[in-house]
């Protein structure tokens, strides 16, 4: 409880970071380079706390930058997109600007948005107009490794309890906003929509947040849903569903 309060994070993530460092090395960035001078982009978000923005890094162009520290920044980068806030420490990446040096702290993408394809701002269909650039087949395939339905659960009346149930709902809405999001995007450019996620049939039970048991058998889940060819959502679920309220007059 001490911990909570006094340290920046719940969890020691240095066994992650040993496993980064392991497989995130020379050659692999080598490999990443090669795909991204092809044209293939390997994008991963953060969300910088002092900025409060989210911050989309081209991971193929730092691997190609030849810069002695790429493997370094690599890896923070993906030890900082894995920190949800509070249970893991932020990851504090060294930046310079107009010849000043100072650190941001970065933790999970997932704080500003759970899922992304390009800022609102720009529009691909728009673009390919004004390039003369024809592109017949655009499509937006989304993997939501998460259910949409509300889980049930007793919540203590503890703060530290109500405070963790109400955030995880708030990321769950949040995520659901994220898919609505991408829908409205996918329609106005003209982009082929598909949602797969986790449905209600998966109810294998979770004890802990690494359970690997439950892992195991998520994992199975999805290779058999895509091995059978798997049925793409065309909408956010909910997705022009109307509720209706009705409402009893009372004496």
């Amino acid at each position: 409880m001490i911990s909570a309060i006094s340290n920046d994070a719940l969890a020691d993530t240095a066994p992650l970071r040993r496993v980064v460092s392991r497989f995130v090395t020379e050659d692999l960035l080598r490999a990443i380079a090669e795909e991204h001078k092809k044209g293939k982009m390997l994008l991963v978000l953060t969300t910088n706390l002092d900025t409060q923005r989210g911050v989309v890094w081209n991971m193929g162009k730092i691997a190609a930058s030849g810069h002695p520290k790429a493997v370094d920044l690599f890896r923070n980068v993906l030890m900082a997109s894995a920190a949800i806030p509070g249970a893991f420490p932020p990851v504090m990446i060294d930046v310079e600007v107009d010849g000043q040096r100072y650190q941001e702290m970065h933790v999970d993408g997932g704080v500003t948005a759970q899922v992304f394809i390009y800022p609102s701002a720009f529009s691909i269909r728009e673009e390919a107009q004004r390039y003369s650039v024809d592109i017949t087949e655009r499509r937006l395939f989304i993997i939501r490794n998460a259910r949409f339905d509300p889980t049930w659960a007793q919540v203590d009346r503890q703060a530290l309890r109500i405070a963790g149930r109400a955030i995880g709902t708030l990321i769950q809405s949040q995520g659901s906003a994220n898919m609505y999001w991408l829908y409205v995007i996918a329609q106005r450019d003209d982009i082929d929509y598909n949602l797969a996620y986790i449905g209600r049939d998966f109810d294998t039970p979770r004890r802990d947040q690494f359970d690997t048991v439950y892992m195991n058998e998520l994992f199975q889940y999805g290779y058999s849903l895509a091995l059978a060819g798997y049925d793409w959502r065309k909408r956010p679920v909910g997705f022009g569903v109307s509720t209706r309220i009705e409402v009893t007059p009372t004496e």
